[in-house]
């Protein structure tokens, strides 16, 4: 990274969000060895417990994303070379598409504002969801039609939108989408995929499916790329593991190691059981239960060359699901 005028050692002065979450979290322990000047933004009434492991070591502001005063008033007396945009409402939750739109586009709006003004760079974490849940192309690659398909999705289009126009004017930015993401300490989509095996309650669709997880650690490894390299503004890259992989392989890994034996055949079932969930889930207007069906009826996949060229680059090792899905299992069964 260049020498930061601010600190006069070579290091930078780092604005980082969403460390209570997953992903945050882990970017930060990933971070943190490198000796830069960090500051982070938390929501108020967070649990302490939950910030005990950086309290000492980084400065902490208690301010929400989707208060955007607060968050202006903060940002005009601040002083960041680089910004790591990290936190947002997930989907899934329930919060009006006011809070969804403050929390996620209008902080990114003023971040970028920000950045602009004070000749910081940005690094914002999007979503190959920007793609819709099932990309129309597959491998979706930077050329793809984006596709809000749910309200989360639009959020993290719409910040696109407007990192893309700042960039025309100056911003320093780049993007990086994760896919779903796994790892220690999350209990979303591969968790509970991990779960639902063990309990014999996961069915599998009689069709040859293939999905593209990221593992945690392939995703630290590009957040601590963007801080230690120069980049070209603009540069927009989708991180998940090296290959994707066969869901049903995926599957039979899980069940072997839980139990020994591949999972039972007898839980397969035909398409058209899957399709009519799905179709039941869009008459309820519930678009957790969409996704959720989507996720294991239909093929997700995405054009990563870019992203592990870097690595390969950096000599970093690329993740490959089987048998990184390890990680969750031993979570699971600590759990």
């Amino acid at each position: 990274m260049n020498p930061d005028p601010g600190t006069g050692d070579g290091l930078a002065r780092i604005l980082i969000t969403g460390i209570t979450g997953f992903v945050g979290r882990n970017v930060l322990r990933g971070i943190l060895p490198l000796g830069h000047q960090i500051s982070a933004l938390v929501r108020p009434g967070t649990n302490g417990a939950r910030l005990a492991e950086f309290k000492d070591q980084i400065n902490i502001t208690y301010i929400s994303l989707s208060d955007t005063i607060a968050l202006k008033t903060y940002l005009a007396d601040a002083e960041f070379d680089l910004v790591l945009h990290i936190g947002a409402l997930r989907g899934g939750r329930k919060a009006s598409r006011e809070e969804y739109y403050r929390s996620n586009v209008s902080s990114t709006e003023q971040l970028v504002d920000y950045c602009l003004k004070h000749n910081a760079r940005l690094v914002f974490c999007s979503s190959v969801g920007v793609f819709g849940a099932i990309p129309g192309e597959l491998p979706a690659n930077s050329q793809s039609a984006k596709n809000p398909d749910n309200y989360y999705h639009y959020t993290k289009i719409e910040s696109e939108k407007i990192i893309g126009k700042a960039c025309l004017h100056g911003l320093q930015a780049m993007i990086i989408r994760p896919s779903i993401t796994y790892g220690k300490g999350d209990k979303g989509f591969p968790y509970q995929l991990v779960r639902m095996v063990d309990k014999y309650r996961f069915l599998v669709i009689k069709k040859r499916i293939w999905i593209h997880l990221c593992h945690i650690e392939a995703l630290v490894a590009a957040f601590k790329w963007s801080v230690e390299q120069d980049w070209e503004s603009g540069l927009t890259i989708n991180v998940a593991d090296r290959e994707p992989v066969q869901l049903n392989a995926l599957v039979d890994f899980i069940s072997r190691q839980l139990h020994g034996k591949n999972y039972p055949r007898f839980l397969s079932l035909d398409r058209v059981f899957f399709y009519m969930g799905e179709h039941l889930a869009r008459l309820m207007k519930n678009e957790l239960f969409i996704s959720r069906f989507e996720l294991i009826s239909k093929s997700w996949f995405y054009d990563v060359q870019e992203y592990h060229r870097m690595m390969q680059e950096e000599e970093i090792p690329a993740h490959f699901t089987i048998p990184g899905i390890q990680i969750v299992i031993d979570y699971y069964k600590g759990n």
